[in-house]
This record gives structure tokens, sequence and C-alpha cells, in this order.
């Protein structure tokens, strides 16, 4: 395969943490861990400048966030978590829970248990990212969790009314005005005033996603995400002012996310780049954009669209749109990435906020062997096995006791030997010397 750059990146992404994100973040945690709120409210008056009576929001206050709304954005926000819930149901009809029998006697099955409490991290920053508290909150509720905790930062020094809004329809059971990583390990350690809980999702800023690398193994996460990506595979046919709209859509998240178009056409791509240009003459977040394209920014000729494809696993995106005649051969063609888009009628604002899939998805490569967030995440595939035929039991008791011999484990083939003795009659001296 031979691909040629029109456009490079002017800087290589850094994917690794840096020491001071991961000093700072340790120091938090253990502070937190040792002396629970009082850390908590020195950290939230530290970071965000804020300190209220209470972080948590009481039903009174939530309604007043949600008279603040106009009634627009709460009728959008129920549209789209509509859609969300609609394909999380589906997601959770598809998993399913059951029993064989895999001889006479002898039965094995599995049960999809909802994990207890999750945590939903519903990021502020730069914007308000309310669509977040579709994704996890409602997502969790789908799968069953019982009790949901969502944390949102204030922005600036002010509630996030529709980021509350949206938190509150999506059913959250408490929502905390709190950010950072004094929101999520609030969330997994517990203090006096939020409860622990089993399993934190949603994206956040690099601090974020540390706390969460660090916590993990206390309490579960859904994945480790970096800056937003984007990538676009696009033959001769497709719109060059198309394919520079849907990058710089992406682009504009922070000033590392990398936009990149794989295409098998030299004038499409130098197209691209030239409206590329002209788009963020007059984009009103072009300084977040066009630093992103000016330093991770690409574009790559190659000479077919199996070689596009089979570049684009490489790249493994959070991101892939199709933009080529027939776009849905790249689900057979394709394997890593987050979550593909298919044809220009489809682009990935509409997964980020409303068309019904996930939007917390893999990054930095990890599409290679982990999907996003869904309802499956917050369920715990669990087994189960029962032998209620004596014969059958002391079958698997004598096949127990010399597969566990094998590997030295005396005490595992005894337990075996036992069922054997017991059902079949099996003598073994150690039974007769230990009963004596």
């Amino acid at each position: 395969m031979v691909a040629r750059h029109i456009k490079t990146p002017g800087l290589v992404a850094n994917t690794a943490t840096s020491q001071k994100v991961t000093d700072i973040v340790k120091r938090v945690i253990e502070d937190i861990r040792v002396n629970g709120d009082k850390a908590v409210r020195s950290y939230s008056e530290k970071f965000d400048k804020w300190s209220p009576p209470s972080f948590k929001l009481t039903e009174d206050q939530i309604q007043e966030c949600i008279s603040k709304v106009p009634e627009q954005t709460i009728a959008d926000i129920k549209e789209a978590q509509k859609n969300v819930r609609k394909f999380a149901e589906a997601q959770r009809a598809s998993i399913k829970d059951f029993e064989i029998e895999i001889q006479p006697g002898v039965f094995l099955g599995q049960r999809n248990n909802p994990i207890s409490t999750a945590g939903a991290y519903i990021p502020g920053g730069r914007y308000p990212l309310l669509a977040s508290a579709h994704m996890t909150i409602l997502t969790a509720k789908v799968a069953g969790v019982k009790h949901v905790v969502a944390c949102t930062p204030p922005i600036a020094g002010q509630v996030p009314n529709a980021t509350v809004a949206a938190a509150h329809f999506a059913g959250a059971d408490e929502i905390f005005l709190l950010g950072g990583t004094q929101a999520i390990t609030a969330m997994a350690l517990g203090t006096e005033s939020i409860k622990k809980v089993d399993f934190i999702a949603g994206p956040g800023n690099p601090f974020v996603a540390e706390a969460k690398r660090q916590l993990f193994g206390e309490i579960g996460i859904d994945l480790l995400a970096g800056p937003t990506e984007v990538l676009i595979v696009a033959d001769e046919h497709a719109d060059p002012f198309t394919i520079a709209t849907d990058l710089l859509s992406q682009a504009e998240h922070g000033p590392d996310s990398p936009p990149i178009l794989i295409t098998t056409s030299e004038e499409v791509g130098r197209q691209t780049i030239k409206f590329v240009e002209q788009i963020l003459v007059n984009m009103p977040t072009a300084e977040l954009a066009g630093t992103s394209w000016r330093d991770y920014g690409e574009v790559v000729v190659v000479d077919s669209l199996d070689e596009a494809y089979e570049l684009a696993d490489v790249y493994s995106s959070e991101h892939v749109q199709i933009l080529t005649q027939k776009p849905r051969e790249a689900l057979e063609k394709m394997r890593n990435y987050g979550s593909l888009f298919l044809g220009e009628k489809t682009c990935v604002s509409y997964g980020d906020k409303c068309i019904g899939t996930n939007h917390v998805l893999p990054t930095r490569k990890a599409g290679r062997y982990t999907g996003g967030l869904w309802v499956g995440k917050y369920l715990k595939t669990q087994t189960y096995q029962e032998v209620v035929d004596g014969k059958a039991s002391g079958e698997i008791g004598r096949l127990c006791g010399r597969c566990s011999r094998a590997e030295n484990f005396e005490g595992h083939a005894r337990s075996g030997d036992l069922r054997a003795h017991k059902y079949l009659q099996d003598s073994y001296s150690w039974i007769d010397e230990a009963r004596t």
C-alpha cells in the first residue's frame, strides 16, 4: 500500500499522561481518601471557585434549574433521550440469560445482573456537554442500575441549567454540582455526603481521565478517553465542502483533536484543505478547531478504497465517517473504530448529540480491543452451575480429581474425590484416614 500525505500533522500526538497531571491527581485522591468532604470542598474552591452550602442539588433547586431552560431545549433534550433510550433498550434486549443441560443432570447458565450503583460524570469546562447525561445516566437506567449519582461542574461559577435538566430527565437519583478529580474521587471512594459507587462512566479532561485510571480496581470504569478523533474515508465522488465541515465539527472539541481524511482522490483532498481554511475564517470556534487542524490534521491519498479501509483500521479512530458511493461496504471491510457513520446523510455530530448511539467511545487506538459505552457495560454477566444427578456428579468428580492432580492441586482434587466417593462409592485412602 502506497499512501501519500498532502497534509501532514504539525505535531506528533502525545498519548502519555504528563507526570504533573499524574502527581496532582494522586495527591487529590489521597487527600480525599483521608479527609473526605473537607478535602472535596477545598479542591472545588481551588479549581472551580465553587463552594456552595451543599454540592447536592435539592429537588426544588433542580426544578428551578429546569424552569430556566428554554422550552425548545427541554423538548430537544427529551427527543434526544427518546432516541438514546430506544437504542439502549434494543441493546438490552439483545443480551440473553440462558441455561443449558450439558449432560443429563448437569445444568450451566448465565445471568446478566445490573451493577447496583453507578456514577455519571458530565463534563463542563469549555462546553456544557449535556448530551453526556443521556449517554451515561439513561443507559445505566435502561440496564437496570438502581442508583445513579451524577456529577457535573459549575461553568464559570454558574449553574449549568440545561445539563441539570438533562441529568434529571435521564433519571439521575442524585445530582451534584461538582467537577474534576474531586468529583471522580468522591464518587469512587465515598465521603460523608456522597455515596460510593461501583462504576463510573463519562468523558472528561486529562485530570478526570487520570483519576479514573488511578481509581480503576477500586471501582469499574467505562474506558480511558483521550481527545476527540475523527477520520473520514472519501472517494472521488465525495463533496469536499461536506468533508471540510465535518472534519472541523470534531476539531472544535479542543486544540488536540485530530481530524484526518483518507481519500482515493487527490483533487478531493486538495479541495478539502482549501475549504477548511475558508470555513475557519468565520467559525466562532476557529481558535480551537484551527489549532487542531494545523497541529494534528492529516490528508492522505491512497490508490483504492480497500487501501483506505486498511489504513483507517490502522488509525482505529474514535469516529469514522464513510463518504463513498457504497458506504455500507465499511461494515464488512473495517474492524477497528469507535463508531461508524455511513454516507453523507449521516454525520458524527448526530452521534455526539442526538441520534441514539452512545457517544462515549474508545480513542487512542483502543478501538482495536474494545467498543464504547453501552448497556452491557452496566451489566455483570455471571455464570452458575448445578448438578442434580448423583452419577453425573461422581463422574465429574473423577474428572476433577485427575485434572486437579495434573496441576498439583490436591485440595481441589479431594473435593472431586468426595463426590465420586459419595455418589459412585469410589474408595480413597485419604478419606479413610481422615475419618478414622
